[in-house]
């Protein structure tokens, strides 16, 4: 059997006197596609964030293929990671924001090259090349010289999606990446991620509202609420026979705001 590409211990996360993710433990296998939903508030952003290290742990231990994520092996005990084994643990993980970040300063293609070519060391010319590829692939080339303020939402969110590829991670993260977006503009992005979903091994980790979307993409789906996580199962399973009360709540709450499931 293969083993996970991440796992959760105990992770807690705290700001001040409000616990954000609660005592959350959980594994994801390589290649798997999971969907955390959930009202606001539950904790969904912030195990995509922590994954990132842009949030440390209050308590508790991730792995990411096989090596902890915040903490280093010295001798037989576990110390604080350093700066060099974040940057070194980092590199296994892209994430697609929900308001993009692009640099309004550069080009499409500049935003692409720029991370392999400062992070990795990459050659700027072989970093140019792959860029070109990547927004080929997500319909973007003919915008390459084009600024972010000549974009529309749902094309600087693609281009978000070309950047952290050119990373070339083992793990995506999706963090609402279609909340900013207007609605006709949506589809774009989804069609970009059923893409990777279908052509790509990447295990992706997806934060969504868009539920009719993670019924179709996701292999499994964690319904979160309060920090834990309160039904996890295949997404006809949660989707349409949740066994918990509180996920079924919160799915008529969707489905009487329009939202298929």
């Amino acid at each position: 059997m293969p083993q996970p590409i991440i796992q959760l211990e105990g992770v807690t996360k705290r700001f001040g006197e409000l616990t954000v993710l609660d005592e959350l433990s959980f594994d994801v296998m390589p290649g798997e596609k999971l969907a955390l939903i959930g009202p606001s508030g539950s904790g969904k952003t912030t195990i995509l964030r922590v994954l990132m290290t842009l949030e440390t742990l209050t308590a508790g231990h991730i792995k990411v293929d096989g090596d902890y994520l915040f903490h280093m092996k010295k001798q037989d005990a576990l110390i604080p990671a350093d700066e060099r084994h974040l940057q070194k643990m980092r590199a296994n993980i892209g994430m697609v924001f929900q308001h993009f970040n692009l640099f309004p300063h550069k080009c499409v293609c500049d935003n692409v090259t720029l991370a392999p070519v400062l992070t990795q060391g990459a050659n700027p010319q072989a970093a140019k090349k792959r860029a070109m590829e990547l927004l080929e692939m997500v319909g973007m080339a003919e915008k390459a010289k084009s600024m972010p303020s000549q974009l529309s939402g749902g094309q600087k969110q693609r281009v978000a999606i070309a950047r952290a590829l050119a990373l070339n991670p083992k793990i995506m993260l999706f963090d609402e990446v279609t909340s900013a977006l207007d609605p006709e503009l949506v589809e774009e992005v989804l069609n970009v991620m059923r893409m990777l979903g279908r052509e790509t091994d990447m295990t992706m980790l997806l934060v969504t509202h868009e539920m009719s979307f993670a019924h179709d993409f996701a292999d499994r789906v964690l319904f979160f609420d309060k920090g834990r996580i309160v039904e996890s199962g295949p997404p006809d399973e949660i989707f349409t026979n949740p066994k918990e009360e509180r996920t079924k709540a919160f799915l008529r709450k969707v489905v009487a705001a329009g939202q298929r499931v």
